[in-house]
C-alpha cells in the first residue's frame, strides 16, 4: 500500500487536475473542428442556422469523445508523471521508499473510477445526444434518408397462432407507408417445418398487415400460382422496425441487452450491438492500460534523458494499441472473430503489455 493517504490524495489530485485539463482542452478543439465541418456541409442550406449547427456539434461530441478518451488518459498521465519527475517530487518519494507501483496507484484508481462512471452514467446521456444528432442530421442534411439496411437486406420475423414467417426485402422504397421491395416470405409451421414461400414485387405495411401485390405462391409439393393481392397479418409496426435499425452508439449500456434480444426476435443480426456492449464493458480496462504505458515511458525521463524520444515512444505505442483495437473490432463486426474476443483481446493484451513494459523499464 502507498505510504500515507496524504501522498495518495496529492498524487491523485494532481492527475485528476491534468486529466480534466486535457479532457476540456481536447474537447474544445474537437468541437471547433466539428462546427467548422458542419458549417461547410450546411453552407448551401438556407434552413440551417448557426444555432442549429452549434447544437448539432454539441450533440455529436459524446460519440467523438468516447473515441479519443484513451488518448486523453495517455496524454494526461504522461504529462502528470513527467511534471512530478521534473519537479523532483517523485524522486523524493522514491527516497522515502515509495515504489513506482505505489505512486502509480492513485492515477490507476482515478482512471478506473472514471471509466466505470463513463460507461454506466455518462454513456446513457451521450447515447441520447448522439441519437438527437442523427435525427437533426437526417432532418437538415439528409431529408430523404431511409432505413439503413445491412448488406444482406432487411430480415424480419413474425408469427401467428399457426404459422411462422420470415420476411426478406432488398430495399425500403418509401417510408409513409412503409414499402419493401422486392419481398420474399418464407412460411413455416409451429414446428419450424418449411411449408413454402411467397414472392412479391412489393409489400406495404398498412394497419397491422402486409399488403402484397401480385404475389406468387410456391407451396411445397404444389405448382406455383399467382394472385392479384394478398394480405398477411402482422404485429410489427413501423416504429418497431425503425427502432430495430438504430445505430449501436445511440443506445445506452443499460438498454443494449434488451435491444439485442429484440433484434434476435425479428431475425436481425445483433453483432454490431453485441460488439458495442462488450466494448463498453472493456473500456475501463483499455483506459487503465494507457496509464501503465504512460508510466513506462515517462517515469524514467529525468534519470535516463531522452525526453522527446520517450514521449514520442509512448504516444506511438498508444496509437498502435488504439489502431489494433479498431482493426480487431472491425473483424468482430464482420464476424471474422467472435464478439467477445474482438472486444476484450486488445484491452487485456494492452493491460498485460503495459505492466510488462513498466516492469522491464522501471529500475526503482
Amino acid at each position: 500500500m502507498i505510504k500515507g493517504w496524504t501522498l495518495f490524495h496529492y498524487l491523485g489530485r494532481q492527475y485528476l487536475i491534468w486529466f480534466l485539463a486535457f479532457f476540456v482542452g481536447l474537447t474544445g478543439i474537437i468541437y471547433l473542428f466539428e462546427v467548422a465541418e458542419l458549417m461547410r456541409r450546411t453552407a448551401d442550406l438556407q434552413d440551417t442556422t448557426l444555432g442549429i449547427v452549434l447544437r448539432m456539434g454539441a450533440y455529436k461530441m459524446p460519440d467523438t469523445i468516447d473515441k479519443i478518451l484513451p488518448f486523453v488518459v495517455l496524454f494526461s498521465s504522461m504529462f502528470t508523471f513527467w511534471r512530478l519527475t521534473r519537479s523532483q517530487e517523485l524522486i523524493v518519494a522514491r527516497a522515502a521508499g515509495v515504489s513506482a507501483w505505489q505512486f502509480l496507484a492513485p492515477a490507476f484508481v482515478v482512471t478506473l473510477f472514471f471509466g466505470v462512471i463513463n460507461v454506466t452514467t455518462i454513456n446513457p446521456v451521450g447515447a441520447h445526444m448522439t441519437a438527437r444528432y442523427q435525427e437533426m442530421e437526417t432532418k437538415y442534411l439528409h431529408p430523404r434518408a431511409t432505413l439503413e439496411l445491412t448488406g444482406a437486406g432487411l430480415w424480419l420475423r413474425q408469427e401467428d397462432k399457426e404459422r411462422r414467417y420470415l420476411l426478406h426485402a432488398d430495399q425500403v422504397s418509401t417510408m409513409d407507408p412503409l414499402t419493401l421491395r422486392p419481398v420474399i416470405v418464407f412460411v413455416y409451421d409451429k414446428n419450424n417445418v418449411y411449408l413454402g414461400r411467397i414472392d412479391a414485387p412489393e409489400a406495404v405495411l398498412v394497419k397491422g398487415e402486409w399488403s402484397l401485390s401480385n404475389p406468387w405462391f410456391n407451396w411445397d409439393g404444389e405448382l406455383p400460382s399467382q394472385k392479384e393481392s394478398h394480405t398477411l397479418p402482422t404485429s410489427l409496426t413501423f416504429e418497431k422496425i425503425q427502432e430495430s435499425m438504430a445505430a449501436p452508439n445511440t443506445i445506452s449500456l443499460w438498454h443494449l441487452p434488451r435491444f439485442i434480444r429484440a433484434l434476435r426476435s425479428i431475425g436481425l443480426p445483433p453483432v454490431r450491438h453485441e460488439l458495442k456492449l462488450q466494448t463498453l464493458l472493456a473500456q475501463p480496462i483499455m483506459l487503465c492500460a494507457m496509464v501503465f504505458f504512460a508510466a513506462a515511458f515517462s517515469l524514467r525521463l529525468n534519470r535516463r534523458g531522452g525526453i522527446l524520444n520517450a514521449m514520442m515512444a509512448g504516444m506511438f505505442v498508444g496509437s498502435v494499441v488504439f489502431s489494433l483495437n479498431n482493426v480487431v473490432a472491425a473483424l468482430g463486426e464482420n464476424q471474422t472473430l467472435p464478439v467477445i474476443l474482438a472486444a476484450w483481446a486488445i484491452p487485456l493484451a494492452a493491460l498485460v503489455g503495459g505492466q510488462a513494459t513498466l516492469l522491464y523499464l522501471e529500475d526503482g
